[in-house]
């Protein structure tokens, strides 16, 4: 009896262990349908990201800074939203908090969906496809 105790310990432990990797993808964005991210926009644009830089914005309630990525871009397109060409869209930092990552330098094409801000700023969705 003595025995199947460290045993069982053992085999608990390799279980937990194995659960590690899987607590990272608790966290993770569900995927829109193209149609539905439209419908949902407040911007939809074909454009190149051409810089991007890490800005604050903002404090969260603990007073900790909220960081997201500024994206400056190049409008070529806009299929739906205001009567302003947008120079900058901003995402989280991270795919962990549903953040995007865009190549910079112009050379890719994308459709962005997005949600404009009060301050007219532009925060895009997760929905980025690439178009060339």
């Amino acid at each position: 009896m003595s025995a199947t105790l460290p045993s069982l310990l053992a085999s608990l432990a390799v279980l937990l262990l194995g659960r590690v990797g899987r607590l990272a993808d608790a966290c993770s964005c569900s995927p829109v349908h193209p149609q539905q991210a439209f419908c949902n926009a407040d911007v939809v644009i074909r454009a190149k990201a051409v810089s991007e830089k890490e800005v604050d914005s903002g404090n969260d309630i603990y007073g900790n800074p909220i960081k997201r990525i500024q994206y400056e871009i190049k409008q070529i397109k806009m299929f739906k939203g205001p009567e302003w060409d947008i120079e900058f869209i901003f995402t989280a930092p991270s795919s962990a908090v549903c953040g995007v990552t865009l190549d910079v330098g112009g050379k890719k094409e994308y459709l962005i969906a997005g949600k404009l801000e009060g301050n007219g700023r532009s925060h895009i969705h997760p929905l980025c496809l690439l178009l060339g």
